[in-house]
């Protein structure tokens, strides 16, 4: 098989690149754009296959979770974002702590490992909202792992509440944060940031909070939002900042590449990615960051059925049964609001790998018969 693919590689003009993939080599900044431009998807497919079974095998992970957006109301006017709006919008709102903790017993019955909780950056909310909502959620889930806050919701806090981020994040672990979720990193490369997110916190800026929290021993993911007016040369621009920022504190669990939903945004105008850019950004993701463990293929923005198919081009992860899932689904994504175990086992099943339930950050908690049910 190895050899079939490098005379492909040959054909294609990509020899040296599956070379250094066949041995499990560093690929340079140069590589990842020949890989983007590179027009056998198949082929490229292949290539990440092999660095994704090399580390996984057959095994496609899966969390029960529930997601809770708890405001929309926003601060920031990102022109890819349908879901911020004013606090004078009739649409916007803040979750009262009573709101948020009806949500989670809503499911108290569900084995839920991971409580998702991510919102706008609210002008008004006080800083005892953030960790008041954080130990009402443990109080009532003491075992379940908080994935919460972003990192330009981190900035946000320390700016607004006079406080550093080492101590926000300080308080906000003994209210009882376990990780922090990947998003608000969208495209580090300046010309991109400043098309469709001018104010938002810069790329340095996204990376050394999400180093601090690596630090203090608080595990987070990583995004690239990709499929609107950056290039390829700036999505490996992304890839190489998060390698390098990886090789300082290892503290990145997982790499989520976001597809763009025009619908609804300022950006309307652009088509957004097709299908097969979705497969190519995450095998060239899997090739490209050789340090971070997992790429996840995230159903919500993919569809269940290019989620399916990544798991063939170097994704090993399908995120999990969501539960009302609010920020891309108000940028049009038409994907369910959720899946249960039942139907996240089949997608896995019938894509032709092993589904492994795990927790937040990976610990395994079983390898379940495909026929169990939700």
């Amino acid at each position: 098989m190895t050899e079939f693919l490098a005379r492909l590689a040959e054909r294609d003009g990509i020899a040296d690149i599956a070379e250094k993939v066949f041995r499990g080599a560093r690929l340079s900044s140069d590589d990842g754009v020949r890989l983007f431009e590179t027009r056998n998807i198949t082929l490229l497919g292949a290539l990440a296959n092999i660095d994704r079974e090399r580390r996984h095998g057959d095994t496609t992970y899966f969390v029960r979770n529930q997601h809770i957006n708890h405001t929309n109301v926003c601060v920031l006017k990102c022109k890819f974002c349908a879901f911020a709006k004013t606090k004078k919008q009739p649409d916007g709102y803040a979750m009262t702590l009573e709101t948020v903790a009806e949500k989670v017993r809503e499911r108290i019955d569900e084995p839920i490992r991971e409580i998702h909780i991510v919102g706008g950056l609210h002008p008004d909310l006080p800083w005892s909202y953030y960790t008041d909502l954080l130990e009402t959620v443990r109080s009532i889930r003491p075992d379940v792992n908080l994935k919460a806050y972003t990192v330009v919701e981190i900035d946000f806090f320390a700016e607004k509440f006079g406080m550093s981020v080492e101590r926000v994040l300080e308080e906000l672990k003994d209210a009882g944060l376990d990780s922090i979720p990947g998003g608000g990193a969208e495209i580090f490369a300046p010309r991109a940031r400043k098309l469709v997110c001018d104010y938002k916190l810069t790329a340095e800026g996204w990376l050394e909070i999400a180093m601090s929290a690596h630090r203090l021993g608080i595990p987070t993911n990583c995004t690239l939002l990709y499929g609107h007016v950056e290039t390829v040369e700036e999505r490996v621009d992304h890839m190489i900042r998060l390698r390098e920022a990886q090789e300082k504190t290892g503290g990145f669990m997982c790499f989520i590449p976001l597809a763009f939903h025009p619908e609804n945004t300022r950006l309307a105008h652009l088509p957004g990615p097709s299908g097969v850019d979705d497969l190519r950004t995450i095998a060239v993701s899997r090739l490209m960051l050789d340090n971070v463990p997992h790429i996840k293929a995230y159903w919500i923005m993919l569809t269940p059925h290019i989620a399916q198919l990544a798991q063939h081009y170097g994704a090993d992860d399908i995120d999990g049964t969501v539960v009302e899932e609010k920020i891309y689904h108000d940028a049009g994504a038409t994907t369910p609001q959720e899946l249960t175990r039942s139907e996240l086992l089949r997608l896995i099943h019938d894509s032709g790998r092993e589904p492994v339930e795990r927790d937040a950050i990976y610990n395994i908690i079983e390898e379940p018969d495909v026929t169990a049910s939700a």
